[in-house]
């Protein structure tokens, strides 16, 4: 006579049943880890046109595949800092590219960012890097007038950007919208340099002219190629994007005489807590390459740090020029200040 398999009773098979579920959820996370651990998350505020092609040639050379979230035109360094503030508690960013020096100050200040100082940025200024590794500035844009030159006879040039201002040119004037991008940054920096009642002043003044608030520095590039205004304020690559497409334009670095030009370094901080920090470290390190820097002057115009690397012959050079003195931590804390202000000075 035959034996009959051996019974497995209700408790048994509840244990079992565990056993496999508790091994199939490890076997799947594992597989999870492998398949996420290969990877880096950078969330960044530099054009996507500009930035993507930077991640793209850090895949190929480090076999790292890259998640990067991109800031909006209209919220440009805005939307993906307040993400990233927003995440604190359950980090999901390894690496944040700003496109501005002062965006880091403010996650800084909450202890959001890892200090690393990267082999390579030794070749960088010491005045636009952090000595403890907090942050570090490379590729730099300038903000400057972009000026329709079929509207503005050459002996007529703006040189400051006080003549955004000045009544000749009312109503043909603009500026992106003060509360978002570097524009904000710029503002926050006047505010530091010449103090409440003179920025308020001027910023008043520009309402009186009918400057034209414009939905980006873009937009400001557009407004101005169209012909709909004389000139406008905005930054040296969407300058350089009209200069490239054969518009009627000239671009005038503002104030050589006086206050001198905003210098914007580009900034990337290696951010605490990221899920692949190890991998970040490595993403930090590219970007902060010689070669990185070449990319950057060559398809946005931005002005290297670095004194040997090539640059084309319409990018001017940091030391070509009489760059504002600019304490990037205090600006930070004016952005911060004046938020309430400009608000109301934007009607919102």
């Amino acid at each position: 006579m035959g034996h009959s398999p051996p019974r497995t009773n209700a408790k048994g098979l509840a244990a079992m049943m565990r056993t496999l579920s508790l091994v199939a959820g490890a076997l799947i996370a594992i597989a999870a880890c492998k398949s996420s651990s290969n990877e880096v998350v950078v969330y960044t505020s530099v054009d996507q046109v500009f930035s993507e092609p930077v991640f793209r040639a850090f895949e190929r050379e480090s076999g790292v595949r890259v998640r990067a979230v991109f800031d909006t035109e209209e919220t440009k360094s805005t939307g993906v800092l307040n993400r990233l503030i927003a995440e604190a508690d359950r980090p999901q960013a390894d690496v944040f590219w700003s496109g501005d020096p002062v965006r880091p100050f403010l996650l800084i200040k909450r202890n959001l960012v890892e200090p690393y100082i990267s082999p390579n940025a030794s070749g960088l200024a010491e005045g636009l890097r952090a000595a403890d590794g907090t942050w570090t500035g490379f590729a730099a844009r300038a903000r400057v007038l972009l000026v329709n030159k079929n509207k503005v006879g050459k002996e007529d040039l703006p040189k400051s950007i006080r003549d955004l201002a000045n009544p000749r040119w009312k109503g043909q004037t603009t500026i992106a919208n003060p509360l978002f991008g570097t524009t904000t940054m710029h503002v926050a920096a006047l505010f530091a340099a010449w103090g409440d009642d003179a920025t308020k002043h001027f910023m008043t003044d520009l309402k009186a002219n009918d400057v034209r608030i414009a939905s980006s520095n873009g937009e400001v590039k557009r407004l101005v190629v169209a012909g709909e205004v004389a000139f406008g304020l905005t930054d040296i690559d969407d300058a350089n994007e009209a200069i490239k497409d054969g518009a009627p334009v000239e671009v005038v670095y503002p104030d050589q005489d006086g206050l001198g030009t905003l210098v914007m370094p580009t900034t990337v901080v290696l951010m605490r807590g990221g899920p692949h920090t190890a991998n970040g470290k490595k993403l930090v390190d590219h970007l902060l390459s010689a070669d990185v820097e070449r990319q950057m002057a060559e398809s946005a115009a931005h002005m290297p740090l670095r004194a040997d690397v090539p640059t084309p012959a319409t990018v001017r050079r940091v030391g070509d020029i009489r760059a504002m003195k600019t304490d990037y931590a205090k600006v930070a804390d004016e952005i911060e200040r004046i938020q309430p202000w400009l608000r109301a000075w934007s009607g919102l």
